[in-house]
Order: structure tokens, then C-alpha cells, then sequence
């Protein structure tokens, strides 16, 4: 199971979902926008747990 996305906020305006390795360091970074777009474009077929929402139906 991968970790939760998190959001950060690194400058003012600009929020972003992340995930990190096991390590702490960034795995993947999207734009919240694009991402919450993509999300609506699609039907996924197994419902998703909370914070894991880029990977399943909400």
C-alpha cells in the first residue's frame, strides 16, 4: 500500500498533492487542479479509502 497524498501549499496559491517513499522524500507531486479534473474524468471500478482519491471511485 502506498502512503496517503498530502497536500502542501509551497507558496502561497499554489497547492499540490504529494506522496512520499519510506524515506520522506517526494514520490510523485501533481497540481491540485489537474488532479482533481482527472478524477472527474474517470470511472474507476473499486471505490477508494480516504486520502487515497486519485486511485478509485470516491
Amino acid at each position: 500500500m502506498t502512503s496517503k497524498r498530502e497536500l502542501i501549499e509551497p507558496t502561497p496559491g499554489d497547492k499540490r498533492y504529494v506522496r512520499r517513499d519510506e524515506e520522506g522524500r517526494f514520490k510523485t507531486v501533481v497540481d491540485v487542479g489537474r488532479s482533481l479534473a482527472a478524477d472527474q474524468r474517470q470511472d474507476a471500478k473499486t471505490k477508494a479509502t480516504p486520502g487515497q482519491g486519485d486511485r478509485g471511485d470516491r
